[in-house]
């Protein structure tokens, strides 16, 4: 396989191989397991297993001080107490992303913001999940209005904290940090402020193919 040399820029390309069959052998309540038969390049097939993902949005709440808003929570399937971003499941097909992402930083952190940016865009594990995930720069903080969402499971005692951006991107790349929204948008925020700016981010509406949704 040759190595070939490229000075402009790359993008991800939609493209769809044929699936001869499809099955999906365990629906759960928001996620499921799908094995697709798919026709190889050469004519040969191959089943691929991958759960099935609604999608989801996280939130990079980042205020005056340059501190990030986190949360300390529990998460079974890795047997750790993690530290991550808000975020959440988009639970109604088309849902608008940044109404989703607004919800999330209220419900579990009783915080909006003023000003709303999209930071990136990302496929958590492509190899075998569909779920995309809409990370947003949220600046301008305050807090929300009204009563506390009443929080459950994991919630329950979940931990708020404000960290500053610079000390979360050390623990990232010291490997202390794993949650991938957390790593994804702090590395992505010192990216931007090291290159165009935060005001160089596409506006909060910006098309995201991998889940279109409704203005």
């Amino acid at each position: 396989m040759a190595h070939e040399s490229v000075d402009e820029p790359i993008k991800d390309t939609a493209e769809e191989w044929r699936v001869i069959a499809s099955e999906t052998p365990f629906t759960g309540n928001k996620t499921g397991v799908r094995t697709d038969t798919v026709v190889m390049p050469d004519g040969s097939t191959a089943k691929r297993d991958y759960q099935t993902h609604p999608g989801s949005v996280a939130v990079l709440a980042l205020d005056e001080q340059d501190r990030v808003l986190v949360l300390n929570q529990y998460r079974h399937p890795v047997r750790q107490r993690l530290w991550e971003i808000p975020a959440g499941l988009l639970d109604v097909p088309g849902e608008n992303p940044l109404r989703a992402a607004q919800r999330e930083l209220y419900e579990e952190a009783h915080v909006k913001a003023e000003d709303w940016r999209v930071l990136t865009d990302v496929y958590t594990t492509p190899g075998g999940c569909d779920e995309a995930v809409r990370i947003f720069l949220a600046r301008g903080l305050s807090d929300a209005e009204g009563e506390r969402f009443a929080v459950e499971h994991e919630e329950l005692d979940m931990e708020v904290a404000r960290i500053p951006l610079a000390l979360l991107a050390r623990g990232v790349l010291k490997g202390e940090l794993h949650n991938n929204c957390l790593v994804v948008g702090v590395l992505s925020t010192m990216a931007a402020l090291a290159g165009d700016g935060l005001e160089a981010l596409r506006p909060a509406d910006a098309p995201w193919p991998a889940r279109p949704f409704e203005a």
